[in-house]
């Protein structure tokens, strides 16, 4: 939905606009005199006639002309009926730069709603409240109370923190980067993150979009949104706000490991959007993208006038998963012919100390003709020799006919120096320390390979008959239980088509006898209880029982045990279940995220897995390439692959178990938490068998 009211409004009102030059009120309407909008500009003070040359009206009710938009600055409890006067007067947007809204307490929200039902009942997007304001370079819209000005460039920048948007806005100008728009959000009340978004998708004049975000009102939206703007435009992310706080849900494994941080990766990972962890690399990466060319692939030749900083590089580049490939024979021998004796020819070519311009522009030429080269890192230290200032002229023009991003570390200068503003000027971003050049590269090339991904894959999906879940989990909430009995989790799981072993529960030894019996030795015995998260510790797990006399035993023995270790335990049984062979132990899990919804996690299974946290992630639903992708990326998989002669394990059949656990969080919400832990992993094509489930439920749902 185009959000023209904001971006493109023909004429603006400054409600609460003020005399004084220290008010926000004054600020606001000086910075859109100043900054040169184009529209029709009408201050509102009842007790003003003139602010800055321009009339002043009581109300903007008074106002003889349409209002496109108004920025409304005025004691936060009075808001709402300024909001009913804009929605009498045909107003379609409104900015609310005023506090005292929901970021301070119990009556700050209930104000909020107000405002809120106002703006629905007329029909207008409100961006706030308490927010900065917006700029738009484009039309020479300054709405803000900031003192930068920034100047027209080609990245927009949304941020939830009006205090760290002025000084994006302030770290812009000093590096002379420029901005098509400035979006300050506050509270999110109705416009979010997602809606602007939604409108910058297509928006010519932006090629990348910085975001500060400590939250989404709306997950999935966000996903969708931020899927299509990244397939345009990068999307850049830095989400504070990281520590732990948790998925509510624990009672396994994969809630214990999967907590709110995880799951915001994981949507970023989703749309399409490359995440940051710091403001500093925020920076970096819009420096990069603002008009570099994104690189074919990940190979990387680094040219420098000194050894440390190369191999610093070299370093960052490896650990960043980016190869530096030797340039062809050709190349090489060319360089040879040119450059002294002493000079290295590998990667990083190492053209010395006493490097002057022609040496630079040499290396630059024959690396951009490399077809083993889709990048180039340039490095310069300045010694006594060094013509810093002719060496990034010489790089600004190569830089004009090359298709492969360049980027620098010119080190030891000023910001302020020549050489610098020749590089920035010329779109070349520069950095003062080298290892940021291979971070810069390594999130270029990941946002290439995103534009790669398949447009549509098509998601999994069988046909299963709902209702043998439905009537479990009706099951559960009658007997007032937010987990599932493990039987209960094997029939669900069955129902999908899920590979388990034999069980039944039992509630005397002489049932449990009876079960072994049907079944067929050998078997395990397990404690059935909501209160006992890990059996092993309270004794109340036995394997490879092979007779009824041991069945009955072991079943006397558990009850001990476990009531003396836990009395006030609620025991609902005790399982008698099938033993299978052993397999490569894995664990695959889901548990509903609050704000994304099901998040699915894969990794080494068995015990360990808390304490090795192997683990990656991604949220429901998921499609066949995620799912091997989640595979791919834990240690789990050089096991799966089999090593040292090992055969290699059915990956398919694991995949199979990913999407079908998928599937079942997607179709039933009221399922919390699923894990399979362990997953028995056989001998390629002979599939896995989940030997413990546990789910939990959400009663409400």
């Amino acid at each position: 939905m185009p959000l023209d009211a904001f971006f493109k409004p023909r004429s603006i009102a400054v409600i609460g606009a003020s005399r004084e030059p220290e008010k926000v009120g004054h600020k606001i309407v000086k910075n859109l005199i100043e900054y040169g909008f184009k529209g029709r500009l009408f201050p509102i003070n009842p007790k003003a006639d003139e602010i800055l040359g321009l009339k002043c009206y009581s109300s903007v009710l008074d106002v003889p002309e349409q209002v496109d938009l108004a920025v409304i600055v005025v004691p936060g409890k009075i808001v709402p009926i300024i909001a009913e006067e804009c929605g009498k007067k045909g107003v379609k947007g409104i900015v609310v730069i005023s506090a005292g809204f929901s970021e301070t307490g119990r009556e700050g929200t209930q104000l909020e709603r107000e405002l809120l039902a106002i703006c629905r009942k007329y029909n207008i997007r409100m961006q706030g409240p308490n927010c900065l304001g917006l700029i738009n370079t484009q039309n020479r819209m300054n709405a803000t109370f900031a003192s930068a000005k920034p100047t027209t460039g080609n990245i927009a920048f949304i941020s939830q923190s009006g205090a760290l948007g002025s000084t994006i806005l302030n770290w812009a100008l000093q590096n002379e980067v420029g901005f098509t728009s400035f979006i300050s959000l506050g509270n999110e009340a109705d416009l979010t993150a997602a809606d602007f978004l939604e409108s910058l998708t297509e928006d010519e004049q932006t090629r990348a979009v910085g975001l500060y975000i400590e939250g989404v009102k709306d997950g999935p939206r966000f996903i969708e949104v931020s899927k299509k703007i990244s397939m345009k435009k990068p999307v850049i992310v830095l989400k504070s706000g990281t520590t732990d706080v948790g998925v509510r849900a624990v009672s396994s494994h994969t809630g214990s490991l999967a907590g709110s941080d995880v799951a915001f990766s994981a949507a970023f990972r989703k749309a399409g959007v490359i995440r940051v962890d710091k403001l500093e690399e925020l920076f970096e990466l819009v420096l990069a993208f603002e008009n570099q060319p994104l690189p074919r692939d990940k190979n990387v030749l680094i040219i420098t006038n000194g050894g440390g900083p190369g191999i610093l590089v070299a370093d960052a580049c490896e650990k960043m998963g980016l190869n530096l490939p030797l340039l062809e024979l050709n190349l090489r021998e060319e360089l040879r012919c040119s450059l002294p004796p002493h000079a290295s020819l590998n990667n990083p070519i190492d053209i010395l100390g006493d490097a002057d311009e022609k040496r630079y522009e040499l290396a630059l030429k024959i690396g951009l003709k490399s077809q083993n080269v889709d990048g180039i890192i340039v490095i310069l230290t300045p010694q006594a020799m060094t013509p810093s200032d002719r060496v990034a002229e010489v790089i600004a023009e190569v830089r004009k006919s090359s298709n492969k991003p360049i980027v620098t570390a010119f080190m030891g200068l000023d910001d302020d120096s020549s050489a610098i503003k020749t590089l920035l000027k010329n779109d070349i971003p520069n950095y003062p320390f080298p290892e940021s050049t291979a971070f810069v590269l390594k999130k270029m090339y990941e946002y290439a390979s995103i534009l790669k991904r398949p447009k549509q894959e098509p998601m999994f999906q069988i046909q299963v008959d709902h209702r043998i879940v439905r009537n479990t989990l009706d099951t559960i909430r009658k007997d007032d239980r937010l987990t599932s009995t493990i039987e209960e989790a094997f029939k669900i799981a069955d129902s999908f088509g899920i590979p388990v072993p034999k069980v039944m529960v039992a509630h005397s030894s002489k049932q449990a006898g009876d079960i072994a019996d049907l079944i067929g030795y050998p078997v395990a015995m397990k404690v059935i209880s909501p209160e006992i998260l890990h059996k092993t510790d309270v004794g109340g797990v036995v394997l490879n029982i092979t007779s009824r006399a041991e069945v009955e035993r072991n079943y006397e023995n558990i009850m001990n045990k476990v009531h003396s270790f836990m009395p006030q335990a609620r025991i609902l049984g005790i399982s008698v279940q099938q033993m299978v062979p052993q397999g490569k132990e894995v664990i695959v899990g889901a548990v509903r995220d609050p704000q994304f919804g099901p998040l699915m996690m894969f990794g080494l299974g068995g015990i360990y897995v808390n304490f090795l946290r192997d683990v990656s992630y991604r949220l429901c639903p998921i499609t066949r390439s995620e799912a091997e992708e989640m595979i791919e990326e834990t240690k789990a998989y050089t096991l799966l692959r089999g090593v040292r002669g090992e055969p290699t394990s059915d990956i398919n059949s694991l995949v199979d178990v990913i999407l079908r656990i998928s599937q079942i969080m997607t179709d039933f919400r009221e399922i919390v938490e699923m894990e399979i832990n362990p997953l028995f992993v056989y001998n390629e094509k002979k599939g896995c068998v989940a030997v413990d489930i546990k789910m939990a439920i959400n009663k409400l749902a």
